[in-house]
């Protein structure tokens, strides 16, 4: 599948691992161009290298720094002249029970899932406003769709990103802006290590014995990305076959 993909500029957040990495695999492999951010800079080299990227196509990003997260996207344009699409994928989980009253992490997630996906639409919204074209894609989870004892508030910071997610579609209309939620189920990544609460890893460790694998999230994007300027592929859910919750 690289038609529609092929030579477009794709910039990644979260992309050090998980569906950040899978995604500028399987993206890269079909032509895109991809400009790739995340904390942990030895793993976006490697990637890199793995790709056969050029030189500056990683950037060391950490999407709670609205700065950093600009310096991303203005390096994608400094690069390839434009972008055409940002995937907003950088995610925490430490989930617990609210009486645990882990408010550190409370506002860490809020930070980086919230404030990080707000920050990729600022820096990249004035671009494609001028170029009167692009697609902002935002990573949801199914837990913006249901919330369970133990994930309020990451249920609390996916339904942000579905609700905000939605305003924009509402708002771009006017550029040619196309805008997509993904919602992921269990897939394998390392997102369910930020777990601390001892009970609710154990819990979602069960869940996540079926996980499929990042690749199929990485599909799933591009399919998103593939369609013709005039199809606007908005909210896709997806789950593991066997996944009830």
């Amino acid at each position: 599948m690289t038609q529609g993909i092929d030579n477009k500029v794709v910039v990644i957040t979260g992309a050090s691992s998980g569906l950040g990495a899978e995604t500028a695999r399987h993206l890269a492999k079909a032509g895109a161009k991809v400009v790739l951010g995340a904390r942990r800079l030895d793993r976006l080299e490697a990637l890199a290298g793995e790709l056969g990227l050029p030189a500056g196509a990683v950037l060391k990003t950490d999407v709670t720094d609205r700065e950093q997260v600009k310096a991303l996207v203005d390096r994608a344009v400094e690069l390839h002249g434009r972008i055409d699409v940002i995937l907003n994928n950088a995610g925490v989980m430490p989930s617990s029970m609210l009486d645990k009253l882990k408010i550190d992490e409370w506002d860490r997630i809020i930070d980086v899932n919230i404030k990080g996906v707000l920050y990729g639409i600022a820096a990249a919204l004035p671009l494609m406003q001028a170029q009167n074209a692009g697609q902002i894609i935002n990573v949801s989870s199914v837990a913006g769709h249901k919330v369970g004892p133990g994930g309020a508030v990451y249920a609390g910071t996916k339904w942000a990103v579905r609700a905000i997610s939605e305003g924009l579609r509402q708002e771009v209309k006017s550029w040619n802006i196309r805008t997509t939620i993904v919602s992921p189920g269990a897939v394998a990544t390392e997102l369910t290590d930020t777990i601390t609460d001892p009970d609710v890893a154990a819990g979602m460790k069960t869940v996540y014995e079926r996980a499929i694998p990042a690749s199929s999230f990485a599909r799933v994007v591009a399919f998103a990305i593939s369609q013709p300027d005039d199809v606007d592929i908005n909210e896709v859910v997806f789950r593991p076959t066997s996944q009830m919750y």
